[in-house]
């Protein structure tokens, strides 16, 4: 390795060969380096399936590079020189190999980029440190939309990111005449659609021998790592991603918000593992999209559904994430402490759609948005779930939870304790909106119709109970006005019913 004077540090969710740091090193002079780390797999307990997919995601890129021409340092978990801290590894390979130089692409998690920014005056070397060019807008293009706005709402920024990059647009105007086709996707499950099964690979040499290593190393981690069939390469990310398109996209626009009994994956596209950690590229993702509709007469309301969730919300959570850190990870604005509910470990309670969507998440590291917002959220919501200990759940259990989208859709969407910053006003709701958007009330213990005791749903007078505990931050809502005033036209035993009930199951709870 004479010639090397460059070391080009790939992180584990930087696995795309056109990341930035890729495209400025000199592939004859530079060394790669990509590095397994016990302090990644368990700075928080991470879901055993997420750590399978990342370190055998990163085997498979580190092979990719070496047939490319790549000279890559693969430092496996069980190297026994692995320092498992992501900056010694690097002053290591800096040490080791003697390079004048060291390029890195800036991290997605602030945790991460305060390390990084440290290397400079550590390492003895020159550190560039690149922007991430894999997403639409830049951290700075995002503050310079946000600044001097009153209010940070994704639906404008979504208009811009359309105009910008001229996605469904017809000169000036959104295709269709109508910037957004959300109302035309909220159907309830309708159970004689065939849904398509997710495309599964089975596991190669490789991820078998990373699942054999978690299974041993981090037994005592949260999730089943059986059965796994995720895609590992960028290869076969692009097939799930056509999958999707072929035969998925055509319900998924009617159907996003359904939910059913034993089927996790509905209609969804299940890229999100993919597109954050690298393998999936969401400009591709959303031309791909984009010429569905285009080409091939797909709906344009689950097109256009579908290119808001990359375009819109995952391009607005990280914009927002930047301009709000470090302090938007200690916000709780609604003072909320309550300790998670063992069921949330193991799925065991007799609230059906609670039992449901902890279930498959355990199972498979996934849930579909509206069962982490309206099921999983909702319940934490109204609860008063600490935000502390709920973000730090959602990026243990889901394989595609990085900080820098978990933490706004978290602390922002499912519990409101940014106070506004993300969301006009609390996603909270009774258990009748679960029981439109799902089966899941016809085979529960609890009777969504009855509204306070013991065999009432809990989410029907936690709702109440949660308006009543949070009047004072809350009345003043405009979009919370009327159930302030029902609230208040209730008689005083009604509510002491509701109040009554709550604390019950609150007591019974903790």
């Amino acid at each position: 390795m004479s010639n090397i004077s460059q070391l080009c540090v790939i992180l584990g969710d930087q696995l795309s060969a056109d990341i930035s740091s890729l495209k400025m090193a000199n592939k004859q002079e530079c060394l790669v380096l990509l590095a397994e780390l016990q302090d990644e797999a368990s700075y928080v307990k991470h879901h055993k399936k997420k750590i399978v997919l990342v370190l055998s995601a990163m085997r498979h890129f580190a092979q990719t590079l070496q047939a490319q021409g790549w000279q890559v340092r693969y430092v496996t978990l069980d190297d026994p020189q692995n320092t498992h801290n992501f900056t010694d590894e690097v002053a290591r390979a800096v040490a080791e190999v003697k390079v004048d130089e060291v390029l890195v692409t800036q991290a997605g998690e602030y945790r991460l980029q305060q390390q990084i920014d440290s290397w400079q005056s550590s390492l003895g070397c020159t550190v560039r440190c690149l922007q991430d060019d894999r997403f639409f807008a830049s951290i700075d293009d995002f503050a310079h939309w946000a600044d001097g706005r009153k209010q940070l709402r994704m639906e404008y920024f979504y208009r811009t990111m359309r105009q910008k990059h001229n996605i469904l647009m017809e000169a000036e105007h959104p295709v269709g005449g109508q910037w957004n086709y959300d109302h035309d996707n909220r159907k309830p499950p309708d159970k004689s659609v065939p849904i398509p099964p997710p495309l599964r690979f089975a596991p190669d040499q490789i991820t078998s021998e990373v699942i054999s290593l978690v299974a041993s190393r981090f037994a005592d981690h949260f999730g089943d790592i059986d059965p796994f069939f995720m895609a590992v390469t960028s290869e076969q990310a692009e097939q799930v991603l056509q999958h999707f398109i072929t035969e998925r996209l055509v319900n998924f626009g009617q159907y996003q918000d359904a939910m059913l009994t034993d089927e996790p994956f509905m209609f969804h596209a299940h890229i999100g593992f993919y597109l954050n950690c690298g393998l999936l590229s969401p400009v591709e993702a959303v031309r791909q999209a984009e010429r569905a509709y285009m080409e091939a007469g797909a709906p344009l309301n689950a097109v256009e559904g579908f290119i808001r969730q990359i375009l819109g919300w995952r391009e607005y959570v990280r914009g927002l994430y930047w301009y709000h850190m470090p302090d938007y990870k200690s916000l709780n604005f609604l003072s909320a402490t309550h300790d998670l509910p063992a069921f949330f470990w193991n799925g065991n309670t007799d609230m059906h759609c609670l039992s449901q969507s902890i279930g498959q998440t355990q199972k498979y590291a996934y849930a579909h948005h509206i069962q982490r917002l309206m099921v999983i959220g909702n319940f934490a919501l109204l609860t008063g779930l600490s935000p502390e200990q709920v973000n730090e759940w959602y990026l243990i259990v889901y394989a595609d939870a990085y900080e820098w989208v978990e933490l706004p859709n978290v602390s922002g969407m499912v519990l409101y304790a940014d106070g506004g910053i993300m969301a006009s006003k609390p996603y909270a709701a009774g258990g009748s909106y679960i029981d439109r958007m799902s089966d899941y009330c016809r085979s529960c213990r609890y009777k969504v119709k009855l509204k306070t005791g013991d065999d009432a749903c809990p989410f029907n007078y936690l709702y109440w109970y949660f308006l009543d505990k949070n009047s004072e931050l809350l009345a003043n809502n405009p979009r919370m006005g009327m159930m302030y005033r029902t609230w208040a036209k209730m008689s005083d035993d009604r509510k002491y019913e509701i109040r009554n009930s709550a604390n019950k199951f609150l007591r019974n709870m903790s």
